[in-house]
């Protein structure tokens, strides 16, 4: 494997498309030297296979508004690499969503997957529409619109999507009644579904669980505690406020949370029910700011146009959006003598916020190992469907542990370096790769 020949390719390939090059670079340079050291996967052309996806299907979707007035909007499909089972991803409903955006989450979902053990392939889609500020009737609207072009491509035993930034339990319940409308059939094709047709519990809450028992594993690698830990997350949506929750459970101490508008600083504690309730209170309204945190609660105070990492502490999680947390924010952090920082959200960290953090000896967890909870938890979900039951919360969250335990000791197994380092992210990019390529080479060409 050639690694500056590959990365030069690709760039060729997928000029205008930031978000993917940086992924695939970020892939490729930490798998290479594995790569070489088993000539099998050369022979097989399985770098350059997995740097193709499958599919792409980008469609348009057209609605109407209150007004009676027809929107166009256009939608994505991007089903990556389903060696291991069914393409699974999440639809994200945000104006930022572009071809380059969907391509980079599903390469990145691909290796995801196969790290939870779970039998599934990799897969991302949405759309540039942004739910915030529509009625209830025009985000029903467009997601009838949206998913009457997307069921042609889906299905149970095919892709499963499940929902992202700008689609929780509203939206997958309107998408998936056009479905059942158009097919007629009553499978788990989507998942996050509501409890009382097919949903499974701890769902919404899923990825943040996931995110701070893959946290536990890094601290007890180290024979340290979470118990005390001064912590600090981005946003407030389901991934911030099931982080809240894990993190409050366990006894560490939440002192910050941020939105678009600034962030909240509570030397308090943000583990209170009441306030931890709250943060889910404003995603729900989805007027996309936190500055009423501030006002509800006079603990807290609000820095308005700041960014959340200037703030002194042990542990570091996003929690919002891709590319959040760049290089001068990881020097701030480790000024701040930070010892951990989890992507939660996907790609949270720029390559050079990446850079800074490992040659500090800062403990860092890319996002396809730390938030593999939710998918995870998809996962579960279809097993679910697929047998015509349901499983209490607590079994669930026993299975989502055990997953997340499972993932981080593979991280170590091809992560720890000689220094005793553990490389977190050269080991979740080769344990997801030799799950994947192993597949492809087993079923011949045809990936």
């Amino acid at each position: 494997m050639d690694l500056q020949k590959l990365i030069k390719q690709t760039e060729e390939k997928n000029p205008g498309q930031p978000l993917y090059n940086q992924a695939v670079r970020e892939v490729l340079e930490t798998i290479c030297d594995f790569v070489n050291e088993h000539p099998k996967y050369d022979q097989y052309k399985i770098v350059e296979r997995l740097l193709e996806p499958e599919r792409i299907v980008k469609f348009k979707v057209t609605w109407v508004d209150d007004k009676g007035e027809i929107q166009v909007n256009r939608g994505y499909r991007v089903q990556h690499n389903m060696a291991i089972g069914p393409y699974k991803g999440g639809l994200r409903f945000h104006p930022t969503v572009t071809e380059d955006t969907m391509k980079f989450l599903a390469f990145e979902q691909t290796f995801k997957n196969s790290l939870t053990t779970l039998p599934m392939g990799g897969g991302k889609g949405g759309s540039d529409f942004d739910p915030k500020g529509k009625s209830e009737g025009e985000v029903m609207r467009f997601c009838q619109s949206f998913m009457t072009e997307l069921q042609k491509y889906i299905g149970p035993d095919t892709d499963v999507p499940a929902g992202d930034i700008g689609v929780g339990g509203r939206e997958i319940g309107f998408m998936y009644g056009q479905y059942k409308r158009l097919r007629g059939e009553h499978v788990g094709v989507l998942t996050g579904k509501g409890l009382e047709w097919g949903g499974s519990l701890i769902r919404p809450e899923a990825t943040g669980y996931g995110a701070v028992y893959f946290l536990e594993g890094m601290l007890d690698a180290k024979k340290d505690t979470l118990k005390g830990k001064r912590c600090i997350i981005s946003g407030f949506g389901n991934v911030a406020w099931g982080t809240a929750l894990k993190l409050a459970e366990l006894g560490a101490n939440l002192v910050a949370i941020s939105g678009p508008d600034g962030y909240i600083l509570d030397e308090e504690g943000i583990s209170t029910p009441e306030k931890i309730e709250y943060m889910n209170e404003l995603n729900a309204t989805r007027n996309n700011v936190v500055a009423p945190f501030a006002e509800k609660f006079a603990s807290a105070k609000f820095f308005p146009g700041k960014k959340v990492w200037e703030v002194p502490c042990e542990i570091a999680m996003t929690c919002a959006i891709q590319n959040e947390l760049n290089g001068d924010d990881a020097k701030k952090l480790i000024a701040n003598n930070v010892k951990y920082v989890v992507e939660v959200s996907n790609m949270g960290c720029t390559a050079d916020a990446v850079a800074e953090l490992q040659k500090a000896g800062i403990s860092f967890a890319p996002g396809k190992a730390a938030n593999a909870g939710g998918v995870a938890t998809s996962g579960l979900e279809m097993t679910q469907n697929a047998a015509h039951l349901g499983w209490t919360a607590a079994e669930v969250d026993q299975k989502l542990h055990g997953i997340m335990n499972s993932i981080h000791e593979n991280c170590v197994k091809y992560g720890k370096e000689a220094n005793g380092y553990i490389n977190y992210v050269k080991g979740a990019n080769i344990a997801g790769f030799i799950k994947v390529a192993d597949a492809m080479i087993a079923q011949g060409i045809a990936y």
